[in-house]
């Protein structure tokens, strides 16, 4: 089997390419940078082992075929899993519709109750509002002031019909992390199922699929600083033996639950940037709690009116939600010109609605509506962090000088 491609230059020394030469990118919660490590390894497989997997008859087949083994093993390895139990998807999205609607047709003789929780990404709710069409019964936990919830609330809510689990790990918006090993367990006491979307965990919290008793992950290469378009559902192979029904039928790749042509140099690009994550977790999450931290710090010294959002420590190392007390949140996205940030409101094509996991953790719809997420991520660096404190900090003071309300508020 072939080696990996990693090689030895550190990616801190390779800064990010800035638009208009002065942009610091801080959305790495939405997307990451790929890895210029990962980009090397998966080059030859565009050009010179392009082979298509499943044809072993001639060696290019089989170097890709080997290519796709090394990668699944190197998954596996992230997330403590045998790599026959990694089955590659076009990304975390598919990966939970396949999770929630192949447990849902497979075991539905033995019951049709789900459960799972209010700030679950919309790649969990809507797969299981259709299944709440199709006549499966969905409760969805709600969460406490941080985004949580607690073992007890999912304790109490399984029924004799339930079959199916799914909190996610980590939340995508206000980065709080839940008690996954503590609902494994739980649910391996009640032979019930568990499923978690780690598509913002993987490769930044240490995850381990057999201590957590977890029997179906999702994963996203492109959360990791891997490349988009390709990623996995680990699926518990034994004790239990998890069976799920194909939601895509074709040529009968990856082992029957995934049909279609693997997408060789994305899961070479997959395989690497979960061993690189593995290889240098540890040190990325100190190095970006104290970035957060730093920011945190540098915009609530400034400035009053700025509330953290999620959980204070059991949170994702890059992630910082914060709002803006008498600021919408969009204003301030489009005055900070120079920095790549997500406005914690979602927006539709017709309106636009304030976030509703800020609206689950108890935020009004103004709190709401004046939130940032901040997404730290591998190639940003603590000078970078500086320049957004100050530009924030400019920005604030500029929006509010223009409302009235916090004049008003300033003055009682």
């Amino acid at each position: 089997m072939a080696k990996s491609r990693i090689t030895s230059p550190r990616p801190h020394a390779d800064p990010i390419p800035r638009i208009g030469g002065n942009e610091v990118y801080l959305d790495n919660n939405a997307t990451t940078r790929t890895d210029p490590r990962v980009v090397e390894a998966m080059l030859p497989y565009f050009t010179e082992r392009y082979g298509n997997a499943a044809s072993l008859t001639h060696r290019f087949g089989q170097e890709a075929d080997e290519a796709v083994e090394q990668a699944r093993q190197q998954v596996a390895n992230l997330i403590g899993a045998h790599p026959r139990e990694i089955i590659f998807t076009s990304g975390a999205t598919e990966s939970n519709n396949l999770a929630l609607k192949g447990v849902a047709a497979m075991y539905r003789p033995q019951g049709d109750h789900i459960i799972t929780a209010a700030t679950e990404h919309k790649a969990v709710l809507d797969p299981l509002r259709r299944l709440g069409r199709e006549g499966f019964h969905i409760t969805i936990l709600p969460v406490d002031a941080y985004g949580q919830v607690t073992v007890e609330q999912v304790a109490q809510a399984l029924t004799p019909r339930t079959i199916l689990v799914s909190i996610m790990a980590a939340n995508n918006e206000v980065g709080t992390l839940q008690p996954v090993r503590a609902i494994g367990r739980l649910c391996k006491e009640r032979r019930v199922l568990f499923h978690t979307d780690a598509a913002q965990a993987a490769g930044k919290i240490p995850l381990d699929v057999e201590d957590m008793g977890i029997d179906l992950l999702s994963l996203s290469a492109h959360k990791m600083y891997g490349p988009k378009g390709i990623g996995a559902l680990y699926v518990r192979r034994r004790d239990p033996r998890v069976r799920l029904e194909p939601q895509m039928d074709g040529g009968g790749q990856e082992r029957g639950l995934r049909s279609g042509t693997a997408n060789v140099p994305g899961i070479v690009g997959f395989g690497v940037a979960c061993e690189l994550c593995q290889q240098e977790m540890a040190n990325e999450a100190i190095r970006l709690t104290q970035l957060r931290e730093r920011l945190r710090c540098g915009i609530q010294e400034e400035l009053d009116g700025v509330t953290l959002n999620g959980h204070p420590t059991e949170r994702l190392p890059g992630n910082l939600n914060l709002s803006f007390a008498h600021v919408k949140g969009e204003a301030l996205l489009m005055a900070l010109r120079g920095v790549a940030v997500s406005s914690g409101s979602a927006c539709t094509t017709a309106s636009l609605e304030p976030s509703y996991v800020l609206k689950a953790l108890g935020l009004d719809d103004e709190l709401a509506h004046g939130s940032i997420r901040f997404g730290l991520g591998r190639f940003n660096t603590a000078e970078e962090v500086e320049t957004v404190v100050q530009e924030v900090v400019r920005v604030v003071r500029y929006l509010r000088a223009l409302n009235p309300l916090h004049e008003m508020a300033s003055l009682q």
